[in-house]
């Protein structure tokens, strides 16, 4: 089984570009590309906080469940004990942002035969449903929420969601009209990987659910 990196509860300093912190923004980094969503987070002024541990949630006003591999994540997040304090985290009001295997720890239900993990959003999705690594594709997202410019989306063995729930609102849908980006509450998700593009947009709406 892969084994996280050795404990830190913090990434690195801002780099120049960026402001003075005013949120500090956890970052499951058991696997997958939390360090790209460390750049983003500081790129808009908040602290990136690596989160391998239930202590490493202390103190933090929110958390981004990254892009991986789900069923590794899934995992280690049993192994180190994270998601009963996770689930504590959202219950007490802290915004969560779950990108691609991010969005599938965070559905209420899996189409493929895994149990659920977290369970904190009321969306149904289906595993690798846009194909597997050889069929990862990039496409523009229209998301009218942040602006009449496109964002570009990259999807890397993608989620599909197949059904969500009536308090679940979608932010974006594919040529489909399969929802690709999806909010309920403080709960945010994408199929995609906006962390991996230089357009942080979606970051910034999540930092406007922590300042809500």
């Amino acid at each position: 089984m892969p084994q996280p990196a050795p404990a830190s509860t913090r990434a690195s300093e801002a780099g120049p570009d960026s402001v003075p912190s005013r949120h500090r923004i956890g970052i499951l980094a058991l696997q997958g590309d939390f360090r790209e969503h460390a750049d983003a987070v500081r790129a808009i002024g908040a602290e990136p906080v690596l989160v391998r541990l239930p202590r490493d949630l202390v103190g933090v006003d929110a958390l981004i469940l990254p892009g991986g591999e789900s069923t590794t994540m899934r995992k280690l997040v049993d192994r180190y004990g994270l998601c009963e304090p996770i689930a504590a985290l959202a219950r007490g009001g802290a915004p969560v942002f779950g990108t691609c295997a991010g969005m599938i720890l965070l559905a209420d239900r899996i189409t493929d035969g895994e149990e659920p993990v977290l369970r904190l959003l009321d969306i149904a999705v289906q595993r690798n449903a846009y194909g597997r690594q050889l069929d990862s594709f990039e496409s523009d997202v229209e998301i009218p929420q942040l602006g009449a410019e496109p964002l570009h989306g990259i999807f890397i063995r993608a989620p599909l969601v197949t059904d969500a729930g009536p308090e679940v609102e979608v932010l974006a849908r594919d040529e489909s009209g399969r929802p690709l980006a999806v909010r309920q509450g403080k709960v945010l998700a994408t199929a995609f990987h906006p962390e991996l593009t230089d357009d942080r947009r979606m970051h910034r709406l999540f930092l406007q659910l922590i300042e809500a």
